[in-house]
């Protein structure tokens, strides 16, 4: 049987830990606050914002949220962004992506003050990361490594094989994985022999974006298999529409084969909001 890898659980540690370390750092006059700011009423976007407050709150640190509305214009929301890069009461600034149509993301997020992206998207700190130097790292990929490093996996001299390059996850998910002394290769859906490739991986880290894409002709015997993908799949169960989450990997015909394995959901989700906590917390520091 392999190791299933909770997510769950070494978030819940890892908030536990952050939460320590917030308390005694008021106690010497320190404060943190997280502004989220949401444009739309996306329901996906409004659940992850509402799981973000509910973080702050857990661990000890302000939450500022800023909702709104659909037709807000991309020079209201960069003004928002300016006023609170300028805000030394604010350590943290996240926009909520996706954003509308009518906003360039990019534009936005270069907006944001280097020292308060804590989430990791600023050009400037996906710069250091390359580098090798100190900034914040985009918060799954941050959480995968210590999904890894807190279930016993070791990384060091093995062939990690990261399926997806988006600036999000894939290409920091590689540099993380050359920094922790992983060999690494980065594939794609457009990669020529992925399953041969996805076959030599000691650890295979998939961020594809297809629904139970990988099956177990891409899984080397006793591989560490990490999913990323999240998926909303609708079934008829007893007549009935069932609403139900899978990853980027057919889990069931994987896991056997595998050493260790993160569960859709369950894994690498609650990681994301871990690691931004603990950004936040880098702030006070």
């Amino acid at each position: 049987m392999p190791q299933i890898i909770d997510g769950k659980k070494i978030s819940q540690e890892i908030k536990d830990e952050l939460k320590e370390k917030v308390a005694a750092l008021k106690q010497e006059g320190k404060e943190a606050a997280l502004a989220v700011i949401q444009v739309g009423d996306d329901p996906a976007s409004g659940v992850y914002v509402n799981n973000k407050k509910k973080a702050c709150a857990y661990i000890g640190i302000r939450s500022l949220s800023y909702e709104l509305p659909e037709d807000t214009t991309e020079q209201e929301l960069l003004d928002l962004v300016e006023t609170l890069n300028r805000d030394d009461s604010v350590n943290g600034i996240l926009v909520q992506l996706p954003l509308p149509e009518h906003i360039d993301e990019d534009k936005v997020i270069r907006t944001i003050s280097p020292q308060k992206d804590v989430d990791g998207f600023h050009p400037e700190n996906v710069g250091r990361l390359v580098i090798g130097e100190k900034g914040f790292v985009s918060c799954t990929p941050a959480g995968i490594i210590q999904l890894l490093k807190r279930s016993g996996i070791s990384i060091e001299g093995k062939h990690c094989v990261v399926v997806g390059r988006s600036n999000i996850v894939g290409k920091p998910m590689a540099l993380l994985m050359l920094r922790e002394n992983a060999t690494v290769t980065i594939a794609h859906s457009k990669t020529v022999g992925l399953k041969e490739l996805c076959r030599q991986a000691d650890i295979l880290i998939v961020a594809i974006g297809k629904p139970r894409f990988i099956t177990a002709e891409y899984i080397k015997e006793g591989a560490v298999v990490i999913d990323v993908g999240i998926h909303r799949e609708e079934k008829i169960i007893d007549g009935k529409t069932v609403k139900k989450l899978c990853g980027d990997v057919k889990y069931d015909e994987v896991a056997e084969h595998t050493s260790a394995i993160t569960p859709v959901p369950g894994g690498v989700g609650p990681m994301t909001i871990a690691m931004l906590m603990n950004n936040c917390v880098e702030t006070m520091l």
